[in-house]
């Protein structure tokens, strides 16, 4: 009897020991769960408990892949060109294809875009900002540089070195802001009443210019399409690249009676303009006597003003 006491006494320690072990394991398992946060595994066996735990560590997994994976919007405007920087006042003519360069002068971002020919096909802007001849380096000619980039076609009689955006809206001089424009249009024509618009209201906003061409081999253009915002109205500007005076003629539009002339001074007297009495007025002096830019060929200023480019038109 005292022998079967014994071993149950054995039996009892024994059975006792393994219970001590199994939770000493699931303690373990238990601290190992914590920094995975799986805090329900039910009253299953361990089996169970370790298939949870399983499912729980590949849904982690994936979890790290997404974010592994996740990269920043691109920008979809300069998709597929490539961002060159040119200097503004740069007078070469060539183009690199598919580029995008910024024209806009100082801080201003102006985007000119090129297509697989290198022709300059579209010019856009957020907003259009003034030329401030009070605190930039404006020349006397109203232009931020002494000339423009000779693009193939402006050494022409009838071709000037036309600006998308001129200096007088805040435009470089370089190639990919310049193309060969008819003389007429861009002095007299849509192109200069347009700037003249936007300079009146003092600046423009969502602009875009698209410039196509006849083919693919020149680039000179045959269209011009301006679209910007003015004072809340959005205004399209469609024209050829063609002298305006002729095609009015070719429709019988041209009236036959002499224009009247723009000269109101017949005295020459620039006194009053020219205030520091060198007998020259500059783009500063006409401006702060009243003047709109550009001063005409036959505006009775013109003969007092400097215009470098000949192109008959100051502060253009």
């Amino acid at each position: 009897m005292h022998k079967k006491m014994n071993y149950l006494i054995f039996l009892l320690i024994t059975v006792l020991m393994v219970g001590c072990t199994n939770t000493g394991d699931n303690s373990i398992k238990n601290v190992e769960l914590k920094p995975q946060e799986v805090t329900t595994v039910g009253t299953n066996n361990n089996k169970d408990k370790e298939e949870t735990i399983t499912t729980v560590v590949e849904e982690q997994e994936v979890d790290v892949v997404v974010e592994e994976t996740t990269t920043e919007p691109k920008n979809e405007l300069f998709s597929g060109y490539k961002l060159i920087e040119v200097a503004g006042g740069d007078l070469s003519g060539y183009r690199e294809p598919n580029v995008a360069v910024d024209i806009g002068y100082g801080n201003r971002e102006y985007w000119a875009f090129t297509n697989e020919y290198g022709q300059l096909v579209r010019v856009i802007a957020d907003e259009i900002i003034l030329q401030d001849d009070s605190n930039e380096p404006v020349l006397s000619s109203g232009r931020y540089y002494s000339d423009e980039a000779k693009v193939p076609g402006v050494v022409s009689d009838v071709l000037d070195e036309g600006h998308i955006i001129a200096d007088s809206l805040g435009g470089v001089s370089n190639a990919y802001n310049i193309t060969p424009q008819d003389s007429t249009l861009n002095r007299h024509g849509d192109q200069a009443y347009m700037e003249d618009v936007i300079r009146s209201t003092g600046g423009a906003t969502n602009f875009e210019a698209i410039i196509t061409y006849p083919n693919t081999e020149t680039q000179i253009p045959s269209r011009y399409q301006y679209t910007y915002t003015l004072m809340g109205n959005e205004i399209v500007d469609t024209f050829y690249n063609v002298n305006p005076d002729e095609v009015n003629a070719s429709l019988g539009l041209t009236s036959t009676e002499p224009s009247e002339s723009t000269s109101s001074n017949t005295n020459g007297d620039i006194s009053s303009v020219d205030t520091n009495g060198n007998g020259q007025v500059t783009i500063k002096e006409a401006k702060a006597a009243g003047f709109s830019m550009p001063i005409m060929s036959d505006h009775w200023l013109y003969p007092f003003m400097r215009d470098n480019d000949n192109d008959g038109m100051v502060g253009e």
